[in-house]
């Protein structure tokens, strides 16, 4: 028995599927199987039960899973009393984006962030996954991720979450010239209901800037015609200058939106609007190594030298009363 076959064996437990704890330990499917039988036939008992759809556990490996989780959890704290006398930070740290964050990314350069972490941590393993908003949630509540770039729905993140917003901003109805909802040709907004008939362009489902579409347009008694779906809001303004339908994106300077050759209303009654934010589980992260990163995000994501190196946006007037 060694501390790979119990790693090994809690991952599969906790993702009952050998495919997707795979793909969480970087391996491949065969190896982590064979292992962990390796570790049943060390045991002699059956742990997991790979008969039904998804892998469960046995008595037995129901018994043996807080041990297996508590003989890692010492280890982990046998290499961290080391570190700490050594000065070295080590381990590994796990980075979650949403789509809709990233395109977002002109608000801050995270890239840079990464690099300079890794420049001053090189012991430290960078493990960076795209997911949906809502799975991001589950998987840093989980501990499965120590911090993630999401798009925040809602007000307040959900009990035992913390929350630091990155970017918040209007979300506003991108269409092409002549689009019948220009009328009159000098309107500057539109009521949300207004937009009950409109085929709309919008992110994915699980995406926080859909989630705030979404429940907005049932708070209004309808549900969106959703034409078009894409995970970036600059795809989703090209397919509105195309005249495929309405998108619902993050407010555009009045520069971005004539290159794109699109006018701009912001959607009223109500006024939505999309945000990013940094999640973290609000107990704190497990490991020194993911401390120090999620500090490094919460300061360097923000702070001005951290700014994306392209171009800086047009300055956006403040919008003339809505007509």
């Amino acid at each position: 028995m060694d501390i790979r076959q119990l790693r090994y064996f809690v991952t599969v437990a906790e993702e009952a599927n050998f495919t997707r704890a795979a793909a969480r330990l970087h391996l491949a499917q065969p190896g982590v199987s064979a292992q962990v039988r390796q570790l049943e036939k060390e045991l002699g008992h059956r742990l997991l039960d790979r008969s039904g759809r998804s892998v469960t556990l046995t008595e037995v490996g129901g018994a043996v899973l807080p041990y297996a989780r508590a003989a890692l959890a010492a280890v982990e704290a046998v290499r961290q009393t080391a570190d700490e006398f050594t000065g070295l930070l080590r381990g590994h740290v796990t980075l979650g984006l949403v789509s809709g964050a990233a395109a977002a990314a002109h608000e801050f350069d995270l890239a840079s962030v990464l690099a300079g972490f890794h420049e001053d941590h090189p012991q430290v393993e960078i493990a960076l996954t795209e997911d949906t908003s809502e799975r991001m949630l589950i998987a840093v509540d989980r501990g499965e991720l120590d911090v993630a770039v999401i798009g925040l729905a809602d007000e307040e993140p959900p009990p035992g979450i913390s929350a630091q917003v990155l970017v918040d901003e209007p979300l506003v109805a991108a269409v092409a010239p002549g689009d019948p909802v220009l009328t009159p040709p000098d309107r500057t907004c539109i009521p949300l209901a207004e937009l009950r008939e409109r085929p709309l362009i919008s992110l994915p489902r699980g995406t926080g800037l859909r989630a705030v579409l979404d429940r907005a347009c049932a708070q209004a008694g309808f549900r969106p015609r959703i034409a078009f779906e894409a995970a970036a809001p600059p795809f989703l303004a090209q397919l509105a200058a195309r005249g495929l339908g309405v998108a619902v994106i993050p407010e555009l300077s009045a520069g971005e939106a004539s290159a794109l050759g699109l006018r701009t209303l912001e959607i009223t009654e109500p006024r939505l609007r999309g945000r990013a934010a940094l999640v973290w589980r609000t107990d704190g992260p497990c490991s020194p190594a993911a401390t120090v990163f999620l500090e490094l995000l919460r300061t360097g994501l923000t702070a001005p030298e951290r700014l994306a190196v392209s171009a800086p946006r047009a300055v956006v007037p403040p919008r003339p009363p809505c007509r």
